[in-house]
């Protein structure tokens, strides 16, 4: 009887959630199926959108294609720079805040500001500030002689500048979550190795970070997830340039899609980053079940 209302619930329950189920499962197949066709079609919009059937004309092109090439490696450089970056100083930021005893939550509070800031505006502001003629910063650079020209205008410091941009944007996001993990590391065993004499870079090496590190891979996660598509601060401040020195794959497939029009291969650029993203979160979830298993 028990296990009869038990399936009887379970019956209900599906039956409660079905309609949202199809629903979420209509707003997210019907457009992937869709990008998949248009991948193997020629897509027109003279007269009125057709697709031309063409096969794997545009994943030949795709993989032949010097440009997505070069676009993918300043994909990867700018992935690798800003999540590792942001990994590392969010995690100090946070320990940092940890330690505070005083005005923790207003010095908290002040170091999200930057977080909260649309990239849009973010990218504005980093584009005046970079200006040659009033920019703040290129002006102290330029006073201390650290880098007299224009930034955003050279190869080398404009991709700098951007991924700089990032890095300040979300540093906080990975603060906090490191933050939240910070308040779970048992109190006992940190007071017993300070009992044993153990210094700040013992505890942090050998208590701290092995407790944090599931926290440590969620945030990984989630920024690895956001910068693979990041699109808004490198759209204002550059667009790419100069001489696609900061054109990484959104910004690649947006020049193919929006500027020439040429939506079926938009569509095949599409889906290689959806299948990177994929496999990005695939490797960081089993690592995360691995250590789940180990503890």
């Amino acid at each position: 009887m028990a296990a009869k209302a038990r399936r009887g619930g379970q019956g209900f329950e599906l039956a409660m959630m079905s309609p949202a189920l199809l629903l979420l499962a209509a707003i997210s197949f019907i457009p992937l199926f869709t990008m998949i066709w248009m991948s193997l079609s020629k897509v027109g919009l003279i007269g009125g959108l057709s697709f031309d059937f063409i096969g794997l004309a545009n994943w030949k092109h795709l993989f032949s294609d010097p440009d997505i090439g070069s676009s993918w490696i300043l994909s990867v450089i700018y992935f690798a720079a800003t999540v590792g970056a942001e990994m590392i100083v969010g995690t100090v930021m946070a320990l940092l805040i940890h330690s505070l005893i005083k005005a923790r939550n207003i010095v908290l509070s002040l170091v999200l500001i930057p977080m909260f800031i649309a990239p849009i505006i973010v990218g504005l502001l980093g584009r005046f500030l970079l200006d040659p003629s009033f920019g703040l910063y290129s002006w102290f650079l330029s006073a201390t002689g650290l880098y007299d020209g224009n930034i955003l205008g050279s190869v080398g410091p404009a991709l700098a500048a951007v991924i700089a941009l990032d890095i300040w944007e979300w540093s906080p996001l990975v603060a906090l979550i490191v933050l939240a993990g910070l308040t779970a590391v048992p109190t006992d065993i940190i007071e017993a190795a300070e009992v044993d004499g153990a210094s700040y870079r013992h505890k942090l090496v050998s208590i701290i970070l092995p407790s944090i590190l599931p926290i440590l891979l969620v945030a990984l996660l989630i920024r690895a997830m956001d910068a693979i598509r990041f699109f808004a601060i490198i759209f204002i401040t550059t667009n790419g340039g100069p001489a696609d020195s900061t054109k990484i794959i959104p910004i690649r497939l947006y020049d193919i899609a929006f500027r020439f029009f040429d939506l079926g291969y938009a569509s095949a650029v599409g889906l290689t980053m959806l299948v990177f993203s994929i496999v990005i979160a695939t490797v960081f979830v089993r690592v995360l079940k691995r250590n789940e298993a180990v503890a």
